[in-house]
């Protein structure tokens, strides 16, 4: 098998997706049944949100569902609309209409499909632990957040902020006539949380979030509870449609459907790596995701979408923790969670209509906060400053602002601290000269350089050794390469300006240990060229040093560089 055949087969679907076993295919049944009923209503929301319809928003639980889920990389992953995607989505809505939204979706899916083939999803192994930390908890306020309206009886639109929303809809529900929705839906919120808590502890097989919205629909509907449903649901699904490409419309939207695939594949490479994280902490060893292989179906998942009618997708995590914590167990309780949502538009709108969303806010309150364990949130802020400061900045502004930004700003402050940490940990020392000492050995300066010489510490270790050997009457600066890490162009050119500085003052330069794989750097950016001579670069120290009190000897008998601050010729 040729490596182009073996690394296509990579993205492909495989046999090993599935575990049929009798215990395995029930637990994925019920974790699916699970999820569909959980997501429901926040496909309905979410298509509503974005200004397309609720009909969008089913299209793309059920279609992308699917395709996501038998193409994609993750197991657990559960795909379809999502919050920040109808946030993204509604401007594009507002500004070109919602004609506009099936092409935007197929193209967003392209470019995402598109990645994946290039084998860009490792991308997203370079986010620092502390900003995938921060970021998912930051999901979790705004998952919370999200199910406040609900909790309190108070209808919301979950396109806006959420952190504002949730705000409104506390005060709402505190200045209301009456008292008796937002207690009704409180009491719902606790009595899925308490039955969500007490069941596993009986039996950990049992469908706690199933089993307690079930039981709060039951008991709602027996006292006639004043509390708002699910509700009338569409009869049908769209049929497919090809949608129009113009070059007009690939000009006006290629923008948009940039910054869509973006999301779409940032929210859904870290949504399956936080659900591989969830599920490995649940089962060790239970989970692993393929991140090329995900982009393709996130990708693939958008297109069908896109044909059928619907919104892009992506990854979404709060379905994705469901299924998690449900015991979800292959990528059959994804496609499970797709057709429930089909079968409940056709066969059972009825009584699902008639849960109440307080039951399922309880469900997601419950699940967010299971998202991030104490434990983990105390190891990252125990694990230093900068790690503490990275994953608090991170969830605040996933929070407070945007999920794209979150992710760029928490990566930006993780590399600021990375890069004072890598500039700190690189220096000069000057060590004192091999061997016995010799009359002269003032006279010649040994400097060490160690870690790396880049950009952050470049000018430091410059002043360092220039202001040393001005002013300590060097007449030979031994400059010992050999323990440099890494050296960039700034860093280079750095060099050769210390070299040709001190050769100026009249200080002749030695260089030793200059590294092979950073040679050709200071060769082509001139800082070797500034030595006095090409046999002043050494490969050994005792040569170095040896070289260096011979020119401090003739310098001293006035026969070979002039004299220098206070050496004089010996008589």
């Amino acid at each position: 098998m040729s490596p182009r055949t073996a690394a296509l087969r990579d993205l492909l679907p495989r046999r090993s997706d599935y575990d049929l076993r009798p215990r395995t295919l029930r637990a994925d049944l019920l974790a699916g049944v699970t999820v569909g009923v959980v997501a429901l209503p926040l496909a309905l929301a979410f298509g509503v949100s974005s200004g397309i319809g609720a009909a969008a928003g089913l299209v793309t639980a059920v279609v992308a569902g699917v395709v996501a889920a038998v193409l994609g990389g993750s197991h657990h992953q559960v795909s379809g609309p999502t919050g920040a995607m109808a946030v993204v989505l509604a401007p594009v809505v507002a500004t070109h209409g919602p004609g506009s939204v099936a092409l935007v979706t197929v193209l967003a899916g392209v470019v995402v499909l598109v990645a994946g083939v290039a084998r860009l999803g490792r991308v997203v192994t370079y986010v620092p632990w502390p900003v995938v930390e921060g970021f998912t908890l930051g999901i979790a306020c705004i998952i919370f957040l999200q199910q406040v309206p609900a909790a309190v009886g108070v209808p919301a639109d979950p396109g806006h902020n959420t952190l504002v929303t949730a705000l409104a809809a506390l005060g709402t529900a505190a200045s209301a006539g009456t008292l008796a929705p937002a207690l009704w839906a409180l009491g719902c919120v606790a009595l899925v949380a308490v039955t969500m808590l007490l069941l596993p502890r009986l039996h950990p097989g049992i469908p706690a979030s199933l089993v307690a919205v079930v039981l709060v629909t039951v008991l709602v509907e027996a006292v006639g509870a004043p509390v708002a449903r699910i509700g009338a649901l569409p009869a049908s699904l769209p049929a497919p449609v090809l949608p129009s490409v113009t070059p007009g419309a690939l000009r006006e939207l290629g923008g948009a459907a940039l910054a869509i695939a973006a999301l779409a594949a940032i929210e859904s490479l870290l949504s399956a790596r936080v659900a591989a994280s969830m599920a490995q902490a649940g089962s060790p060893g239970g989970s692993v995701y393929l991140p090329d292989r995900e982009l393709v179906g996130q990708g693939l998942a958008s297109v069908a979408s896109g044909l059928f009618g619907g919104m892009p997708a992506t990854g979404a995590i709060a379905r994705t923790a469901v299924n998690v914590r449900s015991g979800a167990r292959t990528r059959l309780a994804a496609v499970v969670h797709a057709l429930v949502i089909l079968a409940v538009i056709y066969l059972a709108t009825g009584p699902v209509s008639r849960i109440p969303l307080a039951a399922l806010a309880g469900v997601l309150m419950v699940t967010s906060l299971r998202m991030t364990s104490a434990r983990t949130a105390r190891a990252v802020l125990g694990a230093g400053r900068s790690s503490a400061a990275t994953f608090a900045v991170t969830a605040f502004v996933t929070v407070a602002f945007d999920l794209v930004q979150a992710i760029e700003i928490g990566v930006v402050v993780a590399a600021f601290f990375a890069l004072r940490a890598v500039a700190r940990a690189s220096g000069v020392h000057r060590d004192p000269l091999p061997g016995p000492a010799q009359p002269g050995d003032e006279h010649v300066a040994l400097f060490r350089l160690e870690g790396s010489m880049f950009f952050g510490a470049a000018e430091r270790v410059l002043t360092e050794v220039t202001d040393a050997s001005v002013h300590d009457d060097v007449v030979v600066v031994v400059l010992r390469l050999s323990q440099l890490r890494m050296v960039d162009a700034t860093g280079a050119k750095a060099l050769g300006e210390l070299v040709e500085g001190l050769e100026a003052r009249g200080v002749t330069v030695l260089v030793k240990g200059v590294q092979e794989r950073h040679r050709a750097l200071l060769t082509n950016v001139g800082a070797l060229a500034e030595l006095r001579h090409e046999n002043h670069l050494f490969d050994s120290l005792d040569a170095a040093v040896e070289h260096a009190r011979s020119h401090v000897r003739r310098a001293a008998q006035g026969t070979d560089v002039p004299q220098v601050r206070g050496l004089r010729p010996s008589a």
